[in-house]
C-alpha cells in the first residue's frame, strides 16, 4: 500500500490555526492582569480604610477649654466666741462654658452677697483644716448653682479653687 504523501497545509490553513491560540493567550493575559490590579485595588482599599478607622479610633474627642471667672478678694469677719477672726480669701471659679460666665459676671453683686454672707457664718476652726475648706467649697458651689432670677436656669459651676486663704 501506497502512503499518501503528506500535504502540507495551505497558508491560509495555518494562520487559521495560529489565530485562536493567539487569542486565547491575549484574553488569559489580559483577565490575568486585571484580576492582578483588581486584587492589588482591593487590598489597598482595605489596607487605607482600615488605617482610617484606627486613626478615628485614636483621634481623641475634642474637649472644649475650661472657662474660669475670677472674683476679687473677700474679707470678712469671722464667727467667733471668744476672739474675733478675719478671712481674706481669693477664688476662681471654673464654669461650665462662656455662657455661664456671662451670666455669673451679670449677676456679680449677688455673687458677692451670696459669698459674704456664706463666709461669714463660718469659724476659723471649721475651715482651717483641709477638710473644713473642702466644705466650704462644696458649700459655694451649692449657693452659686441656685438661679439668680426666678425665670433663669441654674448656673453650671464645676468647681472652686482657693486662690489665696489667710484666717487672722
Amino acid at each position: 500500500m501506497a502512503t499518501a504523501p503528506k500535504l502540507k497545509p495551505v497558508p491560509d490553513q495555518a494562520l487559521q490555526e495560529e489565530a485562536p491560540k493567539k487569542s486565547k493567550f491575549k484574553l488569559f493575559l489580559i483577565l490575568g492582569i486585571t484580576c492582578i490590579l483588581l486584587a492589588g485595588g482591593g487590598g489597598a482599599a482595605w489596607y487605607f480604610m482600615g488605617q482610617q478607622s484606627q486613626t478615628a479610633a485614636n483621634k481623641p474627642a475634642v474637649i472644649a477649654p475650661p472657662v474660669f471667672v475670677v472674683l476679687e478678694p473677700f474679707t470678712v469677719n469671722l464667727r467667733s466666741d471668744s476672739e474675733e477672726q478675719f478671712l481674706q480669701v481669693a477664688m476662681t471659679v471654673q464654669v461650665k462654658d462662656q455662657a455661664n460666665a456671662d451670666q455669673m459676671k451679670l449677676y456679680m453683686p449677688e455673687v458677692r452677697n451670696r459669698l459674704l454672707l456664706l463666709l461669714s457664718s463660718k469659724s476659723g476652726a471649721e475651715i482651717l483644716s483641709p477638710e473644713g475648706k473642702k466644705q466650704l467649697s462644696d458649700e459655694i458651689i451649692a449657693s452659686l448653682k441656685n438661679p439668680f432670677a426666678p425665670n433663669t436656669k441654674a448656673q453650671g459651676i464645676n468647681n472652686v479653687f482657693f486662690t489665696s486663704f489667710v484666717v487672722q
